[in-house]
């Protein structure tokens, strides 16, 4: 969707760049665009769809790992102290900036444009270039920022730009139904977590999820030991640790190498 061959370009258009050169660029540019846009709207549906399943909310309540998550990141903001206006605005009204933006650019972005993560399909160098163009106009409906666009602006901005105030009002949205939504507590979000992992107990690979674990305690014990005390970390909780290590290493030279 992003790069079309010059060989679709009418002749006089060719014709036309060889006796004006410095004109080139745009014509190029805006017969792209008008084959572009005609694409666009051939997937318009598709795209449109896609979003609103990532920020829509069919019951009006977001996923329960959602909430917690968001809930989780304003106390730890209030914990800290942290007063940046610029990175507590999701505190404030939950408008999708800072650590706000964690869900949508650190997971969703990533699966929009590497879909072979999820399914078992190729991803062609064309495919890539469409699917780039599509996480961009997602991006931009997380931005609060107004950027105007002239002749000079990127392709991929302008095939979006009349649908982005559209969807940024949908994502805030979003948001709001988060922030008011009420909280899990404790206990609901423990009782969600085991009934999920009752549905795939089947799926899940224990015995390579202990020893990435042992890993990790390997290589990062000392600096994780010494953090534990630096925060005054209940001695039993450390005693846990070492336990966990010890008996970890004890099994290393059974299945953990």
């Amino acid at each position: 969707m992003n790069s079309l061959s010059l060989q679709q370009i009418d002749p006089d258009v060719v014709k036309d760049q060889s006796r004006n050169p410095e004109r080139k660029k745009f014509k190029v540019k805006e017969v792209h665009l008008t084959k572009l846009l005609s694409t666009k709207v051939a997937v318009h549906s598709f795209v449109e769809t896609l979003f609103t399943s990532i920020w829509g909310m069919p019951y009006s309540k977001a996923p329960p790992a959602v909430k917690y998550f968001f809930d989780f990141l304003d106390s730890q903001a209030d914990n800290m102290k942290i007063t940046d206006p610029d990175v507590l605005t999701l505190n404030v009204c939950w408008d999708p900036t800072a650590v706000g933006l964690l869900l949508p650019l650190r997971f969703w972005v990533n699966i929009l444009k590497n879909p072979q993560f999820v399914f078992d399909i190729e991803k062609t160098p064309h495919m890539d270039g469409c699917l780039s163009v599509i996480a961009q106009a997602f991006m931009d409906s997380f931005s609060l920022s107004e950027t105007p666009l002239g002749k000079h602006a990127p392709t991929n901005k302008l095939l979006y730009a009349k649908d982005i105030p559209k969807f940024r009002q949908e994502v805030k949205a979003y948001y709001k139904k988060i922030r008011d939504q009420s909280p899990f507590t404790h206990s609901e979000f423990k009782d969600f977590l085991q009934e999920e992992s009752r549905k795939h107990e089947n799926e899940f690979n224990e015995a390579t999820a202990l020893r990435e674990l042992y890993k990790y305690i390997q290589k990062y014990f000392t600096e994780i030991k010494e953090k534990l005390d630096q925060n005054g970390a209940s001695t039993e909780l450390i005693e846990q640790l070492q336990h966990v290590k010890n008996l970890f290493d004890g099994l290393r030279s059974c299945s953990w190498n």
